[in-house]
């Protein structure tokens, strides 16, 4: 399987222009936007939506992102993204050039809007939006007139891994922040922990509080704990404290329990925590620790060569998992081994999975051969990128790509009449550059169309760890 996706590799690599992907995927997320745009809006396309967000009860929650295709706010996966964006940068920004003022501007958005969602205390709101009258309706998020209903976690009826992925978020952002807008980056940081204390406190599962609206959108299936650990990493990181990294040490062995170590993803952060704390503790191999075993099981779960590989590979060299939109496993996963292979560099190591040996360039090498498969060097010979390359997804699972835009149809187009749009096999009117869709199918094979959103759909953590990877072999 490693030599035929090799072939591909070979086949098209050289012609990828990382800088050129590096900047769509960036922009995607002003395609995402909700609320209020800004005079420096790129994607014109795209209006103002969701103005009275929260007014019903007297809270102002208008701004975020829209995580997918729809016009919910879902703040689980929309905090994932920006936590993964704001990694992106702490990893990768020294070589992002210009975009990298974009991608703090995206960042911005999310914690903007963070800060809202999370400004009476006691109340942490989890989702704007009624998700079945949001998808039941196919309209433009300008024309909205389905419920705006906010759904709030709070004493009484916890979530905990909305909250701490919250928090995490916030951590991560303080640190992008930290060396241009000392007291925004402050700002985020109190609040971040604030935002996490209320989580470890109130301990529950928002499944619990708010499944009817939750579930089975963005049920969480893999525990709380391991969002609690998560946030404690991000809070050491950004604060040094040894609170939390007696956190982290004391609640550790919750993960064991909570899910695989080999899982990552905006459900999951098991394989992120142990990626990411080794690189905070410059650990030599003299001194083994459960979070540098656990990063390396995780690798040798990846490799296609490893005897331990416990991923699918299509015959392209697609990386698969089960569930929808794989694409998010290629970028999420090719992150971590890239975050992981700089950490090896340093500390002068290799990994053995039973008898193969895997290098620091072999972890970049995999990660890149999914980046460069993403692009175009694939049996279709198609890039999953809209507007990136000669050919790409036409008829995204997007209502505001799909539906003319307010500019050429300034009339409402209402539930029912969108629907009309959905069905169309013509091409979205509408360019939502550097949207990644959910990808081809495990043999490579990719239809096209609105209907099949598992395949055709974009979301903001398919992109947001992505940006990262640009940004490094945009360089190298």
């Amino acid at each position: 399987m490693a030599a035929i996706a090799t072939e591909w590799v070979e086949g098209v690599a050289n012609s990828h222009d990382y800088g050129d992907a590096l900047t769509k995927s960036i922009l995607f997320f002003e395609g995402q936007r909700s609320g209020k745009l800004p005079p420096t809006q790129r994607m014109n396309w795209r209006k103002d939506s969701a103005l009275r967000d929260g007014f019903q009860i007297g809270v102002d929650l208008v701004g975020g992102y829209y995580d997918a295709g729809d016009n919910v706010k879902f703040n689980f996966p929309m905090a994932f993204s920006i936590t993964m964006l704001a990694w992106s940068v702490l990893e990768f920004g020294q070589t992002m050039g210009s975009d990298l003022q974009h991608a703090m501007e995206a960042i911005q958005w999310g914690t903007d809007y963070f800060l809202k969602a999370t400004s009476i205390p006691g109340f942490v709101f989890a989702q704007i939006g009624d998700p079945y009258g949001d998808h039941n309706c196919w309209e433009r998020p300008e024309d909205m007139d389905t419920p705006r209903t906010p759904y709030a976690i709070s004493k009484q009826f916890p979530g905990s891994e909305v909250s701490a992925e919250i928090a995490a978020a916030l951590a991560a952002s303080s640190l992008v922040f930290r060396p241009t807008n000392r007291a925004y980056s402050a700002r985020l940081l109190k609040r971040a922990r604030m935002v996490f204390e209320f989580a470890d406190k109130y301990r529950g599962s928002y499944n619990d509080s708010l499944g009817p609206w939750v579930c089975p959108f963005y049920c969480d299936y893999s525990g709380y704990e391991d969002e609690l650990v998560w946030g404690a990493v991000w809070l050491f990181r950004a604060t040094k404290a040894p609170y939390y990294w007696n956190y982290i040490q004391a609640n550790v062995q919750n993960l064991e329990k909570s899910g695989s170590v080999l899982e990552f993803g905006w459900d999951s952060k098991h394989a992120g925590i142990n990626v990411l704390v080794p690189k905070l503790m410059n650990t030599q191999t003299s001194n083994p620790n459960p979070f540098v075993t656990n990063a390396d099981n995780f690798v040798c779960s990846i490799l296609p060569e490893s005897p331990t590989v416990s991923v699918s590979y299509s015959p392209g060299g697609l990386l698969f998992k089960t569930g929808g939109s794989n694409m998010q496993h290629a970028t999420t996963l090719s992150f971590l081994l890239l975050a992981y292979s700089r950490f090896l560099r340093k500390a002068n190591r290799v990994i053995h999975c039973g008898n193969v040996v895997a290098t620091p360039a072999r972890l970049v090498q995999v990660a890149k051969s999914q980046v460069d498969y993403i692009l175009g060097s694939n049996p279709l010979k198609m890039s999953y990128m809209v507007g990136y390359g000669n050919k790409f997804p036409q008829r995204i699972h997007h209502r505001g790509a799909s539906l003319p835009s307010i500019s050429q149809h300034p009339q409402q187009i209402d539930c029912s009449e969108g629907r009309t749009y959905f069905a169309s096999s013509n091409p979205d009117p509408n360019l939502l550059t550097g949207a990644v869709v959910g990808g081809p199918d495990i043999k490579d094979s990719y239809a096209d169309s609105r209907a099949d959103f598992e395949h055709s759909e974009p979301t903001t953590y398919i992109n947001a760890p992505l940006v990262g990877l640009l940004a490094y072999f945009k360089s190298h």
